[in-house]
């Protein structure tokens, strides 16, 4: 018997499959397009250094992996009696297992190497000399409870996983054994196969639901239980796999056992060569019956089970039929009346007026509402604005404004809510809070007044988008005194209002942000929603509010499908965002609509937010046929890495002035000097790695900048703001007059996915019961 084995991280190398591209230029191609990047060019050259990243190396490894696996059917025309992979090798496994397509396979990893590479502050190390046994006890007798075992490489080489504070304590721990001969930390950013992947492994396990896998074809052994899958298992140790240890010792404990086996490995280098070797060696094979495959009376088993489920459904769902839904029959009643709303249907602020106001006019006209973007914009624009939005809508045609949290500068806060009292804006949407600030207890306040049978009713009304449960909780509690006392007492409120504020809530309602562009927390929402509804309801009994706060659902809404999923949650209103940004009415370049139109739902990247820079945020952006999600990820690992620009090599320095800036960093930091306040400039002067930032964020302001004035010759350097739900948009939108973006409008497409959203459940829901 054979076995192919296939490597995982820590295999690839500059260089790793030369002269294969060419033999498979379909795949090639398909990978290419999959991924938004040149793959050969990653794997032979690797110009911008991704290949030690995450994201990037477990794409690049596959499809090398794949393509060799190929050639090597191709040249023999021998098919393995088993297969196995350690780690990420396992996808190349089951692809020659016939378990998925290549392309289904690469958007398996690429996901998966996405959410892996976005793990920060954990580490791992290997330990060489101890079993996996005493290993454990080690951890268990010294007060290392938060490390994990990750690998079991060979009977005494073991990979523990968890916190990087702790990774490094452990290596005093572990040297201090008499019977290790090694403690070697790797070069890591993420504490792999442990626990602390257990947000990836959720986020993956909604993402790779919506996969097809095909039956095996080849028997696969797990990196979990150390046995051939069954058939019905293959997404589920998939995502397990994520959190669990690799047992590949085990593994090939049970193939050795199997009988007489040749074993080749299929990749780059021979790293698990040399682990059979040892393990070989030093263990004893796995010599048990027992197999974990399916048997056709299981299969047939599950179907009886299944259909005899199905079938007391469908008894109980036929009794109780529904009428037929409508685009209007969606959301919560309540409060489509209060905002004077025909859909329960909201578009999203985009900064700098990308959510513009002819953006908001439409959605206004139309039943609607949307929130005019106007984060970055000057105080005499969103003035201007607002005229012409009043002028514009009717009394009663709803509109709002976005009011983004200020961390810098929180007086902007006040000048902003000056505005919405003078124009007497009832409506905004506050973002990017972290908590409740002054200038929104203000706003609040200014808006309470009781009626005659003594309710406390509210004018200005604060829809709060957020992705955390403490913000949510936050919101949902009455204006911190203390905020409400100062405000008093610099006579910024009343006694009255200081008084109604201690009787309902900060926000009216929440919208619950998912996975979106821009700012995000990498939420799922089907996670997400239910906690924050769960939360709702809980906070209402402590506090015992009148009216309820309703809960809507934003971020990954850009088709019927997702606006029903989010409805059948429970969602009282949807928003969409990045499908909008992509119209006629979006205040952004055509240069930039014509890049978003092409996008797909994998061609979108997380980066380190500009206005956040220090601190680490990420936003969402654009991608595909863009450098700026690359180039801003690589000087924010600079600037971890690094206390000044003086520290950087002299390659470096000039890669970013001339192929990032386009410009020396002293011409930027004397241009930083005529808008920074001089204090922020002399600390600058004074601290070098402050310096650094200031410089480096100029790059984040000037991206933006060249995507919204279209600066075509920098295209590259775009930062466009842009979460899936755009690529998933495009592809419902193939083939239709709308695949153009110059002929989508938002209401028009508000209205489109309102009434598929209808369509869609009712056609499943005849479908289940037929």
């Amino acid at each position: 018997m054979i076995t192919y084995m296939f490597p995982g991280q820590g295999s690839q190398q500059k260089g790793m499959g030369k002269g294969l591209f060419e033999e498979f230029p379909d795949l090639v191609q398909s990978a290419d397009q999959l991924l938004g990047y040149s793959i050969r060019e990653l794997c032979l050259e690797d110009p911008e250094d991704k290949l030690g990243f995450t994201q990037f190396t477990q794409p690049a490894l596959y499809v090398v992996n794949s393509l060799l696996y190929l050639k090597k059917t191709q040249e023999t025309g021998i098919v393995p009696d088993y297969v196995a992979g350690h780690s990420l090798g396992e996808y190349n496994a089951l692809f020659a297992a016939n378990a998925f397509s290549f392309e289904t396979g690469l958007k398996l990893v690429k996901k998966r190497g996405e959410l892996m590479g976005k793990a920060h502050g954990g580490g791992m190390a290997a330990v060489i000399g101890l079993t996996g046994e005493q290993v454990r006890e080690v951890l268990d007798t010294e007060g290392l409870g938060q490390i994990d075992i990750a690998n079991y490489n060979s009977p005494t080489q073991i990979v523990i996983s968890g916190p990087k504070v702790e990774i490094d304590k452990a290596k005093l721990v572990f040297e201090s054994q008499k019977d290790v001969k090694m403690y070697a930390p790797l070069n890591v950013s993420g504490a792999f196969h442990s626990r602390y992947l257990e947000h990836a492994q959720r986020e993956f396990e909604a993402y790779i639901n919506e996969m097809p896998v095909q039956r095996l074809e080849i028997a696969v052994i797990s990196n979990v239980s150390a046995r051939p899958y069954r058939q019905t298992s293959i997404k589920t140790n998939l995502v397990k796999q994520i959190t669990h240890s690799v047992q590949w010792t085990d593994s090939i404990r049970y193939l050795i056992g199997r009988g007489e086996m040749t074993f080749e490995e299929i990749g780059t280098g021979k790293t698990l060569t040399g682990m059979l070797k040892r393990i070989r060696t030093e263990a004893e094979p796995i010599t048990g019956t027992e197999e974990m495959e399916e048997t056709d009376q299981e299969v047939e088993e599950a179907e009886e089970i299944v259909g005899t489920q199905a079938a007391e459904v469908i008894e109980i769902v036929a009794v109780h039929k529904p009428a037929e839904l409508s685009a209007a029959s969606f959301g919560n009643k309540d409060f489509k009346k209060e905002y004077g709303l025909t859909y329960a249907y909201l578009t999203g602020a985009m900064y700098h007026g990308v959510a513009s106001k002819e953006m908001v006019v439409k959605m206004g006209k139309a039943g609607m509402m949307g929130f005019l973007g106007i984060g970055g914009m000057k105080l005499a624009a969103i003035e201007s604005d607002i005229q012409f939005i009043q002028r514009e809508l009717s009394a009663g045609q709803a509109y709002g404004l976005n009011f983004l949290h200020n961390l810098n500068h929180p007086e902007m806060e006040h000048q902003i809510v000056d505005l919405l009292l003078k124009y007497k804006v009832r409506t905004i949407e506050a973002s990017a809070f972290f908590g409740i600030t002054p200038a929104l207890v203000r706003y609040k306040a200014k808006g309470l007044r009781r009626d005659r049978q003594g309710n406390v009713l509210t004018d200005n009304r604060i829809i709060a988008k957020l992705s955390r449960p403490e913000v949510a909780e936050a919101f949902l509690s009455p204006a911190p005194k203390r905020m409400v006392d100062k405000l008093l007492e610099e006579n910024k409120i009343t006694a009255d209002e200081a008084d109604l504020l201690s009787h309902v809530p900060m926000a009216n309602d929440l919208t619950v942000e998912a996975d979106s562009g821009g700012h995000t927390d990498r939420g799922v929402a089907y996670a997400l929603l239910p906690a924050i509804t769960v939360l709702r309801d809980d906070m209402m009994k402590k506090h015992r509010y009148p009216a309820l706060v309703r809960v809507g659902a934003a971020g990954g809404i850009g088709t019927p499908q997702a606006a029903a999923a989010a409805f059948v949650m429970g969602a009282d209103y949807i928003v969409t965002g990045s499908i909008n940004q992509c119209t006629v009415e979006a205040n952004t370049h055509d240069s930039v609509k014509d890049l978003l139109q092409q996008v797909n739902v994998q061609d979108t990247e997380l980066a380190p937010a500009g206005d956040m820079f220090e601190f680490g945020a990420k936003v969402q952006v654009l991608k595909k046929g863009v450098f700026f999600p690359a180039r801003a990820n690589k000087l924010y690992h600079l600037y971890s890495q690094y206390n000044s620009i003086d520290e950087l090599d002299d390659k470096t320095k000039v890669q970013i002035q001339e192929k990032y800036f386009k410009r020396s960093f002293a011409s930027i930091f004397e241009e930083l000097k005529s808008y920074y306040p001089p204090g922020e400039i002399e600390k600058a002067e004074s601290n070098p790695k402050h310096k650094m930032a200031l410089i480096f964020k100029w790059y984040f302001a000037n991206s933006t900048q060249l995507a919204l004035n279209g600066n075509v010759e920098s295209k590259v350097d775009y930062q466009v703001h842009c979460g899936p739900a755009l690529g998933a948009f495009n592809q419902w939108m193939k083939g239709t007059e709308q695949e153009n973006w110059r002929n989508r409008h938002v209401d028009e497409i508000a209205q489109k996915i309102m009434q598929g959203a209808a369509e869609f459940l009712n056609k499943r829901f005849t479908e289940m019961v037929g």
